[in-house]
C-alpha cells in the first residue's frame, strides 16, 4: 500500500468536483438576468417565467437523492458526466424556443435535472468517501463551488445578454458545462480503495461496498426510514426556508426587484455576484466551524442573522448601489449557504452511513421551498407592484428557521448510529437506531 505521496488523492478529487459544480452553476446563476429580456421578447409574464425557475428549483431538489443513490450504484464519474451533457442540452436548446412550455422544458426540467444530479448530495457523497479529517472543511469548499459559479457566470451573462442577447449567453454557458466533461471522466475517482489507500485521515483502507439494489429503492427506502425520525422534518423544514429565502427569492428575483428602483441591470448582477464572492468566504468558514462548533448553533446563528437582514433589505433599494446596500450583500453573502456544512454534518450524525441520501431528501426540502418561493415573488410582483411583501415574509420565516434549528437533540453516545441497508429490496431494512 503506497501512503506516501505529498498529496493525497482525495484532494484532486475534491478539485475535479469543484470545477464541476462550477461548470453546473453557469446556467443556474441566470435567471434573474434572464427574466426581463425574456418578458421583453416574447411578452409572457414574469410569473409564467418564474414558474419555469420553480420547476428547475424543484427538480434541482427532487433528483439530488436519487442521483446520491446513483453514485452509489452506477459511480460518481457517469452521473456527474451525464448530468453536464443535460446542462449543456438545456442551456443549448433554449435558442431554439417559441413557446413558453419549451422554457419549462429546457430551462425547468433539462437543467433542473442535470445541475440536481451534481446537487450537494454529491458533496455529501464526495466527503463521506474521501474525507475523515477536514470533512466540514472541504464540505464548505465545495458548496462554495456553485457560489464561484455565479461569480464567474453572473457578470459575464448580464453583459453578454446587454451586448449580443441572451441567446449568446445561454450559448456559453452550454460550451462551459461541455468544457468540463472530459476533465470529469479523465480525473474524478470513485473510492479510495480504488487506489489501495484509506481516506484522507484514515489509518486503514475501506473496500468499497457493493451495488446494492435499484437507486430508486436505495432513496425511497433511506427516505421511508428518516421521515419515521423528528430530526428529519426539522432539518427539512429549516432548509425548505433556507432554499425559500436564497436561491428562490434573492437568487431569482433580486435583480428584477433592483431594477424595479432604477438600478441597472448590469450593476444588480454586479451585487448578486458579490454575494456569491463573499458566500465562498462565508461557506469556507462555515465549514470550518462545523468541525469545531455544534451544528445546531450555528444554523440557529444563521438563520436568525438572514432573517434580520431581509426583514431591512426593502428599504435598502435605491437607483444605485449605496453604501447601505453594499452592507447588506456582505453581510447576506457570507450567510448564503453557510447552513450546508452544519446541516450535511447533522445528517451524518443522525442518518450515519446513509447520510448523503437523506440529506438529498433533506436538500429536496430545501429546493421546494425555493420553488414555491420564486414562483409566488414573481405573483407578488404582479399583483402588488413590488416585493416588499416578499422579502418581510422571508425574513420571519428565516428567524422561524432559526428555532428549529435549536429544537433538534444531540444524540445520547458514540459513536453515532449507523444506518445499515439490509436488503436492497425491501426499504423497511432502512433503520436508524436510537
Amino acid at each position: 500500500m503506497t501512503t506516501n505521496r505529498r498529496l493525497h488523492p482525495a484532494w484532486l478529487v475534491a478539485a475535479v468536483a469543484f470545477v464541476a459544480l462550477v461548470g453546473a452553476a453557469g446556467f443556474r446563476a441566470t435567471p434573474s438576468v434572464l427574466l426581463h429580456p425574456l418578458h421583453a421578447e416574447f411578452g409572457w409574464p414574469l410569473a409564467t417565467i418564474s414558474a419555469a425557475v420553480s420547476v428547475n428549483l424543484l427538480l434541482y431538489g427532487l433528483t439530488a437523492p436519487f442521483a446520491a443513490a446513483l453514485m452509489d450504484r452506477f459511480g460518481i464519474r457517469r452521473v456527474v458526466s451525464v448530468a453536464l451533457l443535460l446542462v449543456a442540452a438545456g442551456s443549448g436548446l433554449t435558442v431554439f424556443m417559441t413557446a413558453s412550455w419549451q422554457l419549462l422544458l429546457c430551462w425547468g426540467v433539462l437543467v433542473g435535472l442535470g445541475t440536481g444530479s451534481m446537487a450537494l448530495a454529491f458533496v455529501a457523497t464526495v466527503t463521506g468517501r474521501w474525507f475523515v479529517r477536514r470533512r466540514g472543511l472541504v464540505t464548505g469548499v465545495l458548496t462554495a463551488g456553485g457560489a464561484a459559479g455565479q461569480l464567474i457566470f453572473l457578470p459575464l451573462i448580464a453583459v453578454l445578454v446587454r451586448d449580443h442577447g441572451w441567446r449568446t449567453a445561454a450559448l456559453v454557458v452550454a460550451g462551459a458545462a461541455l468544457a468540463v466533461v472530459p476533465l470529469v471522466v479523465w480525473l474524478l475517482r470513485e473510492h479510495p480503495a480504488d487506489l489501495d489507500l484509506p481516506a484522507y485521515g484514515a489509518t486503514e483502507v475501506v473496500a468499497a461496498p457493493p451495488p446494492t439494489g435499484g437507486a430508486a429503492t436505495r432513496a425511497l427506502g433511506a427516505l421511508a426510514a428518516a421521515a419515521r425520525t423528528r430530526p428529519f422534518w426539522l432539518l427539512a423544514a429549516g432548509f425548505a426556508i433556507c432554499g425559500a429565502t436564497t436561491n428562490g427569492l434573492v437568487g431569482t428575483h433580486f435583480v428584477p426587484a433592483a431594477h424595479d428602483h432604477g438600478m441597472a441591470e448590469t450593476t444588480a448582477a454586479g451585487l448578486l455576484a458579490l454575494v456569491g464572492l463573499f458566500d465562498i468566504v462565508g461557506t469556507i468558514a462555515s465549514g470550518w466551524l462545523t468541525d469545531r462548533v455544534d451544528s445546531r448553533l450555528l444554523l440557529g446563528a444563521y438563520y436568525a442573522l438572514r432573517g434580520l437582514s431581509l426583514l431591512v433589505l426593502p428599504s435598502l433599494f435605491a437607483g444605485s448601489a449605496e453604501p447601505s446596500m453594499l452592507v447588506f450583500i456582505v453581510f447576506y453573502g457570507l450567510d448564503w449557504v453557510a447552513t450546508v456544512p452544519p446541516t450535511v454534518a447533522l445528517c451524518r450524525e443522525y442518518f450515519g452511513g446513509a447520510g448523503a441520501v437523506v440529506f438529498g431528501w433533506v436538500f429536496a426540502a430545501h429546493q421546494f421551498g425555493a420553488a414555491l418561493a420564486a414562483t409566488g415573488a414573481g405573483l407578488v410582483r404582479d399583483r402588488l407592484g413590488d416585493y416588499a411583501v416578499a422579502w418581510y415574509v422571508a425574513g420571519a420565516l428565516s428567524i422561524g428557521a432559526a428555532g428549529l434549528s435549536l429544537l433538534l437533540r444531540r444524540r445520547p453516545g458514540r459513536p453515532v448510529p449507523e444506518a445499515v441497508l439490509v436488503a436492497a429490496t425491501a426499504p423497511r431494512a432502512w433503520s436508524f437506531r436510537g
